[in-house]
């Protein structure tokens, strides 16, 4: 069943080192900020923030029904919503866990992170392991929600793997670094995702300093509909917008390019 809007809380806030202390700050957060939103999202990595550079993240990782999970099935719960955090999940190799994006609530899925950062002197892949190349498409709220984390943000191939599954938002977790025209090529590409595939676009990133925050929501005609700021650890920023189905359908009718694909 279709319905005409989405209510959606973006929360930008920075995951510390201590796995207890972020189930906490995700339950409080989740009580001040979940409202009457129909879609909470939290940022990538929000159960253990990656640490420096390099560390070895595979002793916080947590099997989909360990601790984290439980913390946001159970906000999912008490506030009538559906949530969505990262963590990190045992793999294969045990050294080398998978980044995943945990969904609870009216919707239960996950979706392990494709493209890892190996990227601007980077290498996630050195700690992390991919994730399969299977596109997570879930229904909340009777909209099309896909999922995609931080660097899949720059292979347009994902998100039209999304479209092509009926995706009407995309959501987007990340811990996007800081750096040089950082800011620039976030928006732009959030911007670029949501007009070429005339979704929605929900992205939600940890602050500033060490992360760019500018957690934002775009429109399938690439208006922003609303955006943070950078941010700062201690004062989480949240970022409230409504999906409008009236403003996605008229998108796709005057800009029809998903119809006008021409694909050989």
């Amino acid at each position: 069943m279709t319905t005409p809007t989405l209510r959606l809380a973006l929360v930008q806030a920075a995951a510390g080192l201590d796995p207890a202390g972020n189930r906490d700050a995700l339950t409080r957060l989740s009580a001040e900020h979940a409202g009457d939103a129909e879609l909470v999202a939290f940022p990538e990595a929000f159960a253990r923030d990656f640490g420096e550079a390099g560390s070895d993240v595979s002793p916080f990782a947590e099997p989909l029904d360990g601790p984290f999970a439980g913390a946001v099935a159970d906000a999912a719960a008490a506030h009538g919503t559906t949530l969505v955090a990262g963590m990190f999940e045992p793999g294969p190799d045990p050294e080398r866990p998978y980044n995943t994006l945990l969904v609870r609530g009216a919707a239960a899925a996950s979706y392990r992170k494709v493209h890892l950062y190996d990227s601007f002197g980077y290498r996630e892949s050195d700690r992390l392991t991919a994730g399969p190349i299977e596109p997570v498409v879930v229904e909340i709220g009777g909209w099309k929600v896909g999922l995609m984390t931080c660097y899949d943000l720059r292979f347009p191939e994902l998100a039209r793997a999304l479209v092509d599954r009926d995706a009407e938002l995309v959501v987007v977790p990340a811990a996007w670094v800081a750096g040089p025209r950082k800011v620039h090529h976030w928006r732009t590409l959030l911007t670029a995702r949501a007009i070429e595939n005339t979704v929605y676009v929900a992205a939600v990133g940890q602050p500033a300093p060490r992360y760019c925050g500018h957690s934002m929501v775009v429109d399938p005609f690439g208006e922003v509909v609303a955006e943070a700021g950078p941010g700062a650890p201690d004062a989480p920023e949240v970022v409230r917008a409504v999906a409008e189905r009236t403003v996605l359908d008229e998108a796709r009718r005057v800009n029809p390019s998903l119809a006008n694909r021409r694909l050989r």
